[in-house]
């Protein structure tokens, strides 16, 4: 009985499809999550030197920019709703050659962002148990994610609801300690962050093109559409809501900040000026606790980003575009087993390179994605499902429009190096590409529901409320 159980088992078929089992709480959660709540600090310093004491006032242009893009991702995914995020959408749009380029360069965002990730909780570590290396930590991190990507969302999904509780009390605790603790509160001292300063608005602008990375990673909730009950809604609300939500608190918490030190030369050091206005605010309880809970969404930010790249990965190898083996689930859990497995050996790149290294490589690689997705938006709902009745213009042409001129403004803010690094990546991708073409025999295809294309297929639609 036991060798005939096992020999069926063995002969059963291996699941084609994931998983789905995720809501609009998990998935707004999930782009809470990838994006960090607690990244505003990080970023606090830097950005309040460039733009001249107006952080808040940057941050409200940064929500406006990412907003537009946000649409357009939330668009697509609700016309088309399957796994690959840029690479799928870009697909269905301009054909399979444009959709391949902009799925490897997409990979540049996917592959480095847990990087980022591993290397910060490496540096904590260290910084906590000083006679334990920054490496050993950045490992650590490494493993954990590796198996809560292969374990499945359900984990993650469970874990994300935790530390974005976490995170949000953390915030709310900033906010009325800094109230409390503020040393002005009148209407000039609310309003003047908020406002274009004397060195007019150049310097919020300088400052939104950095504090609009902090939003990196609301892209991944499109890559999990296949895992999601009634994509076609949900996905596209989880999107734009994520987006929204992490805006408005990271505005609230640069509020707070200038509230509780609104002479910004006085921070000690730019660098860590998160960590010292919360010290300021609540003193070292408050500080002890926002170490602990950024160390924890730092790892779940990881894993919620590993798990965006092994689907896209996931994606091509099941289109063939990449060797299909990499398509591959997990009998048990139903997750791309085998795409996590590689993109944890690629992260091991992690152990040899520095955080500023592969900031660089998220940044080309997020921005090209997006810009994409803004023109496959344009191409595919206004011109190709023609998507133009009521505010249908406003929807899939004048916002996508705004979208793609605004993700082309912040590729000005760019370090040369970044486009180096970016170009030499895209050559790389195009050599894959010619090979793998070579292979196949012919120009490569997405698969929807087993029947390949190269293009947007012709599908019908209900009509738009």
């Amino acid at each position: 009985m036991t060798a005939t159980t096992t020999q069926t088992a063995a002969d059963a078929p291996r699941p084609r499809t994931l998983k789905r089992e995720l809501g609009l709480p998990a998935l707004i959660a999930y782009g809470l999550t990838s994006m960090g709540v607690l990244s505003v600090v990080s970023v606090y310093g830097p950005a309040t030197e460039i733009s001249d004491g107006h952080l808040p006032a940057a941050y409200v242009a940064a929500i406006v920019i990412m907003l537009f893009t946000a649409h357009s991702y939330g668009r697509m995914a609700a016309h088309v709703p399957i796994t690959g995020g840029a690479y799928a959408y870009v697909t269905r749009g301009f054909g399979s050659v444009t959709g391949f380029l902009t799925g490897w360069v997409m990979l540049l965002d996917y592959l480095f962002l847990p990087m980022v990730n591993f290397l910060l909780f490496g540096l904590y570590f260290n910084s906590l148990f000083t006679s334990v290396p920054s490496w050993l930590g950045t490992l650590i991190c490494l493993v954990i994610v590796a198996a809560l990507s292969i374990i499945g969302v359900n984990w993650i999904k469970r874990m994300n609801s935790v530390i974005i509780v976490a995170s949000v009390l953390v915030i709310l605790a900033f906010l009325v300690l800094a109230v409390l603790n503020a040393p002005d509160l009148s209407l000039e001292a609310l309003a003047t962050p908020l406002s274009i300063g004397d060195a007019g608005i150049a310097p919020i602008l300088s400052a939104a093109a950095i504090v609009a990375f902090a939003f990196l990673g609301f892209d991944g909730v499109s890559t999990l559409a296949e895992e999601t009950k009634d994509p076609r809604r949900k996905v596209p609300k989880g999107i734009v809501l994520a987006t929204l939500f992490a805006g408005l608190g990271y505005l609230a918490f640069s509020i707070a900040g200038s509230l509780i030190m609104p002479d910004w030369t006085k921070i000690e050091n730019l660098d860590a000026a998160g960590t010292e206005l919360m010290q300021q605010a609540g003193g070292d309880t408050l500080m002890v606790i926002f170490v602990i809970v950024n160390v924890l969404g730092i790892v779940l930010c990881g894993a919620a980003a590993q798990m965006s790249v092994s689907r896209v990965i996931f994606a091509m190898g099941r289109d063939g575009i990449l060797p299909p083996v990499l398509a591959r689930l997990h009998r048990r859990f139903r997750t791309p087993y085998v795409a996590a497995i590689v993109v944890s050996v690629i992260a091991l790149v992690a152990l040899f390179i520095t955080l500023d290294q592969a900031v660089y490589m998220i940044n080309f690689g997020a921005l090209a994605a997006f810009a994409m997705v803004n023109l496959a938006s344009i191409k595919v709902l206004f011109f190709d499902l023609k998507l133009r009745s009521g505010w249908g213009v406003l929807r899939h042409l004048i916002m996508p429009v705004i979208g793609f001129v605004s993700i082309a403004w912040l590729w000005t803010s760019l370090a040369a190096f970044t486009y180096v690094l970016g170009l030499s990546w895209l050559a790389v991708g195009v050599i894959v590409y010619l090979v793998r073409r070579g292979r196949h025999g012919g120009p490569l295809a997405l698969k929807i529901d087993g029947a390949e294309t190269e293009t947007m297929p012709t599908l019908q639609y209900e009509d738009e409320k």
